[in-house]
């Protein structure tokens, strides 16, 4: 077991396959984005190892992300192998979907069992503005292939910007009237890249609400209000999915966080909005035995900060939102 010394249990590790992605959207990263050369990530054999020592640890929720995972190379025969180890008991992941049409049923069948797929808008044309390169009925196609091949429950993410989806969060809500969806509202993070537009056009889950209310009925509160993961949940009068709210801005969780982060380049990150990380893979390829890098990481848990520093002002800089995974 990996404890902090808050006495929070980390056991759910977000592992970030490459900071490369098929999309440029406006509150990731610029359009010029220059990504790191391969040989500074993680190799499979390194990932593989590293995934054996953290479940060894008792980390047993494991999360995919990027950039976008599904641009790595050979990403089907990796979640083959890290569903296989033992101690893994969910493996996720978190996808903008525009590869999903033709990987979804390959991806479930090596061991995937659920996706978190990013979906700002339904607006095609609000949609190209917000990714730059992205297509809305690709995505689209993902969602649906992802259901089919039964990544269930769907879950789909919408970062809410002023001035681009603010408005758009209510046809979004009406998806749960007809499908067994959770749509995820979240607010938005300043990070290095887009760090202007991050502070200066959040939008908070209490207006998110009140859009949805005036046009879709009062919400119904579930779980007495107890997070689903990062969100806490609602539901539409009549509706067969849910609204997820996550509001790392207004109303911080950090108390219940049980999240490491695994940068592509080998770094361990306790908090997301912090910037201190811990280097895994330097050691690893200097020869460190299993039982030194056993050590890094609980020694990094043990320091986990108890939470962002959003509220004094303080946000991490050192990376932008695509290397380190979301």
């Amino acid at each position: 077991m990996a404890l902090d010394r808050f006495g929070r249990d980390i056991h759910y590790l977000r592992i970030s396959l490459t900071d490369h992605c098929n999309l440029r959207c406006v509150y990731c990263m610029p359009e010029d984005m220059t990504f790191r050369p391969n040989k500074e990530m993680m190799q499979d054999d390194e990932l593989l190892l590293l995934v054996r020592l953290f479940t060894s640890l008792g980390f047993d929720k494991l999360r995919l992300t990027g950039g976008e995972p599904t641009v790595r190379a050979g990403i089907v025969d990796l979640v083959r192998e890290i569903s296989r180890t033992p101690g893994v008991r969910h493996l996720t992941m978190t996808t903008n979907g525009v590869l999903l049409g033709k990987l979804a049923r390959p991806l479930k069948e090596a061991g995937l069992q659920r996706v978190n797929i990013s979906l700002d808008t339904l607006d095609p044309a609000k949609f190209k503005r917000l990714t730059r390169w992205g297509s809305f009925d690709q995505v689209w196609e993902g969602i649906r292939a992802a259901e089919e091949a039964r990544l269930a429950p769907v879950k789909l993410n919408a970062v809410v910007v002023r001035g681009y989806n603010e408005a758009d969060v209510v046809d979004l809500a009406r998806l749960t009237l007809e499908h067994p969806w959770q749509m995820r509202y979240i607010e938005m993070m300043p990070f290095a890249g887009a760090t202007e537009l991050q502070q200066t056009q959040v939008v908070r889950a209490a207006e998110m609400i009140e859009r949805i209310e005036a046009a879709l009925g009062p919400l119904e509160l579930l779980n007495e209000g107890e997070l689903d993961g990062e969100a806490r949940l609602f539901r539409l009068p009549g509706g067969v999915g849910t609204l997820g709210f996550i509001s790392s801005v207004s109303l911080p969780f950090c108390a219940t966080c049980t999240r490491a982060r695994l940068t592509a380049d080998g770094k361990l990150r306790l908090c997301l909005l912090r910037e201190k990380e811990v280097d895994l893979l330097k050691p690893l390829r200097a020869g460190a035995s299993l039982e030194d890098l056993r050590k890094l990481i609980l020694d990094g848990v043990w320091y986990k900060p108890w939470g962002h520093g959003l509220q004094e002002g303080k946000f991490a800089l050192n990376r932008v939102m695509s290397e380190i995974g979301g």
